[in-house]
């Protein structure tokens, strides 16, 4: 896709900048990433974002922690009602059509792009309204810089034109288990079906 080298270049800066910081600490010790060579991450990675960000159970995590899923990842926000409801109802629709042996390796991430308003309350009663209280359905919400630095690895574009509204970029992102871009979908209500076999090649 066009959007994929842009991409590949951000996470290549982010890893360069990360990995240099992380080599030694003040007191010139090794860092625990450092030491440990099993648990590698390639520079195209989004494992390498220093991004934080809170679950809808309230729960502080960094994206590393979910290596060794595919991940299925959309933009959206709670209060939209425009594109959002479809955009989950493509994310529904991906989830039905992944075959049983393989659900356990996909998560599915919704990422707020108005942090302000997708407390994990609001994402908790946003799952509970739309049948998404299952494990593999994870909402995250983080501070506007580490939202807009994530966007821009995604080449996802937003802009809020009102208090209550955004316009953005209607896109689904697939990862493969160590965190490289894989796939993407672009628009709503599209054909899926190299997305869904993405996501199936993926979760071996």
């Amino acid at each position: 896709m066009k959007n994929f080298k842009y991409i590949l270049l951000a996470l290549s800066l982010f890893a360069i900048s990360c990995n240099d910081a992380s080599k030694k600490d003040s007191a010139g010790i090794e860092s625990t990433s450092e030491k440990s060579s099993d648990n590698k991450i390639s520079d195209m990675s989004i494992y390498n974002l220093p991004s934080h960000w809170t679950t809808q159970d309230g729960n502080e995590i960094e994206l590393k922690q979910l290596q060794g899923k595919v991940l299925v990842m959309v933009m959206i926000y709670t209060s939209c009602q425009a594109a959002c409801p479809r955009l989950v109802a493509d994310m529904r629709n991906l989830e039905k059509q992944v075959p049983e042996d393989k659900k356990e390796d996909v998560q599915y991430v919704f990422v707020s792009i108005d942090p302000k308003i997708d407390t994990p309350e609001r994402f908790t009663a946003f799952a509970k309204e739309n049948e998404m209280e299952d494990e593999k359905w994870l909402f995250l919400s983080g501070s506007e810089d580490d939202t807009r630095e994530f966007a821009a690895v995604l080449a996802v574009n937003y802009k809020q034109i009102s208090p209550m509204d955004f316009s953005h970029s209607n896109i689904i992102s697939v990862f493969n288990k160590a965190g490289e871009l894989a796939h993407q979908q672009e628009g709503l209500g599209v054909d899926n079906k190299e997305t869904v076999q993405a996501i199936i090649d993926l979760a071996i």
